[in-house]
Parts: structure tokens; sequence; C-alpha cells
């Protein structure tokens, strides 16, 4: 299959919306239990544009489907954190182990480093070895391990931080 990256677009938020609640449901990739809306995700990328932070999107050029998204924004709301960001991918269970999250990650890392930010964090939970495999072989480190600090589907969840300074 061959895939366009490119910056998402008001149009792609429906389908990108079904791929974070499908999550929601049904993985660990996130820890949210309450389904989102159309209006969230409205509400959420018009913040992300006025900040200038970067949502991408993976399209199946075929089916003209969106295969992923992935976005980094605000690690904290704290000015001293201004340089550092924290990123999400999120790709469609029917197009995983196709090198998206991948080419999702690259893409971001570089436009942090056009964007003068000194270090990229993830927060992965500790059961999605895929991700955590991944963000070290994109020369990510592993600075953090946090037990038991969330609940998915009435259990307790380990988060994993992981980080890469870019400069």
């Amino acid at each position: 299959m061959d895939f366009q990256i490119r910056p998402a677009q008001i149009q792609d938020l429906e389908q990108m919306l079904n791929i974070y609640n499908a999550e929601i449901l049904n993985g660990t990739a996130t820890w949210n239990n309450q389904e989102k809306s159309l209006d969230d995700f409205h509400h959420w990328f018009h913040n992300l544009t006025a900040q200038q932070f970067p949502l991408i999107v993976a399209e199946d050029l075929e089916s003209k489907h969106i295969a992923g998204y992935a976005d980094y924004s605000s690690f904290r709301q704290i000015t001293g954190f201004k340089h550092t960001v924290e990123h999400s991918v999120f790709i469609h269970p029917d197009f995983a182990r196709q090198g998206l999250g991948k080419a999702l990650m690259l893409k971001l890392i570089d436009h942090a480093k056009q964007h003068h930010i000194h270090v990229m964090v993830a927060a992965i939970d500790h059961g999605n070895k895929a991700s955590i495999v991944l963000h070290e072989k994109l020369g990510f480190k592993q600075t953090g391990y946090m037990p038991e600090v969330g609940q998915k589907f009435g259990q307790w969840r380990d988060l994993v931080l992981m980080q890469r300074i870019l400069e």
C-alpha cells in the first residue's frame, strides 16, 4: 500500500476520531475511558493549530482512508518547559505493522527540530512493547517508570517515560 504523510485537515477529523475512540474502547495506548466527540476533536485541532503544533496523518492513497495520525503539544503548561513536547501516535488496527508509526514519528521529529524543540517525551503504557521498541530505535531513552499511576479496564497500569534530546 502507498501512503501519504501530510498535515491533517478538518475533513480528516471524523476518521481520526474513529481511530481514537476505538483505542479508548479496546486498547491501552490511551487511558481515557470516555469516547470523544467530533466537537472535542475540532476544539483539539484548533488549539494545536493556534499554537503551531503539528497534527499529521498517514493517508492510504488507494482507499483515501486515514491509517494513522500523530501530534505533539506542550509537555506541561509551565514556561520553563516551553522547549519540551509530548507526542502521541495512533494507528488504525487494519494498518498496523506497516511502518506508519515510524514514518509519522520521523515527521514529528523533523518538525520539532525545525521549531527548536529541545526534548520530545513519550508516555507509553508498559504493555505496549512495540511502541517502546520503536522509540528505542528512534533514539529515545527510558528515563522513568511509574508503577500503577493509571487505570484501564479495571487494572492498574504502569507508565514508561521515554525522551529524546534533539539538539
